[in-house]
């Protein structure tokens, strides 16, 4: 491997965005450093310029193995993607309190830590780029992705805040909101809905499913995205918010409109309005 090549730390690259991203910047010659809590899930990603390795973003002693291991290798990162993440679906009165704190552990304070633990180097060099991909469903929450559209809201804040902490030393965080993405994210949400059934919220369980699915109808290939995306990270001025991918920009714009309006049509769409007729 050309040590001279820039470097490459990717969370969550088991499937989708992570996956592709693994594959483009490989592509491009950089040194790529892919991983997953499982990783026997990529070890076929392994190349020439592609390592893999395990990192649970909820276990600091992965974190710490991980980041001191691409450091001892490389003596630098020059890029943080920080994609690991997972889709919590189902009423939000109706979701335990370990499944909200998994959703927050892994999707924000999991992203925290991986940061703490890559940010003292990228301070050190005075260089570095941190990507946070949140998503347009922090923007425009939906009934029935509430815990994770909080936590991609929350992902946007803190990579705000980030941002400006950082760049005195130099280091550029860049927050992404894709919209839908094809990818595995939303099949594994759609396990286990049928606990439901037996809520308030029975009547509209086939509604429930469809949330689950939504962001996978016309999804904007991963491979698409990948490239759109890292065309971006390339440049030399880096934009510091990017959207990419289906209902990218359409879902914010339905955003600003009145909240009363949006209540009404997201109401509507995930069935809550039929809701109201089997309680009367």
């Amino acid at each position: 491997m050309n040590t001279d090549s820039p470097v490459v730390l990717i969370s969550g690259c088991s499937t989708g965005i992570g996956r592709a991203l693994a594959m483009e910047f490989a592509a491009r010659n950089w040194w790529v450093f892919a991983t997953a809590r499982k990783p026997a899930a990529i070890n076929d990603l392994k190349a020439r310029n592609v390592e893999t390795a395990a990192l649970d973003v909820t276990d600091e002693k992965s974190i710490t193995v991980c980041v001191n291991s691409v450091i001892a290798k490389t003596g630098r990162i020059d890029i943080l993607v920080n994609n690991a993440g997972l889709l919590l679906i189902g009423p939000l009165v109706e979701l335990e309190t370990s499944e909200l704190r998994h959703q927050f552990e892994t999707n924000v304070i999991g992203m925290a830590a991986l940061i703490r633990a890559v940010a003292p180097y990228m301070i050190g060099r005075r260089s570095g780029k941190i990507v946070n991909i949140s998503s347009v469903s922090g923007v425009l929450p939906t009934p029935f992705a509430g815990a994770y559209c909080s936590t991609k809201a929350a992902v946007t804040a803190f990579s705000d805040s980030l941002r400006m902490e950082l760049a005195p030393f130099g280091i550029t965080v860049v927050t992404v909101q894709p919209g839908g993405i094809k990818s595995n994210l939303s099949g594994n949400a759609d396990k286990e809905l049928a606990r439901f059934q037996k809520t308030p919220y029975g009547p509209i369980q086939n509604f429930i499913v469809a949330r689950a699915n939504a962001s996978q109808e016309n999804a904007t290939p991963a491979a698409v995205f990948a490239k759109e995306l890292i065309d971006k990270l390339e440049r030399k001025k880096t934009p510091r918010f990017i959207r990419l991918g289906k209902d990218s920009t359409l879902l914010p714009f339905i955003a600003r409109f009145p909240r009363a309006f949006i209540d009404a049509l997201l109401s509507k769409k995930f069935g809550l309005d039929r809701l109201r007729k089997y309680n009367k």
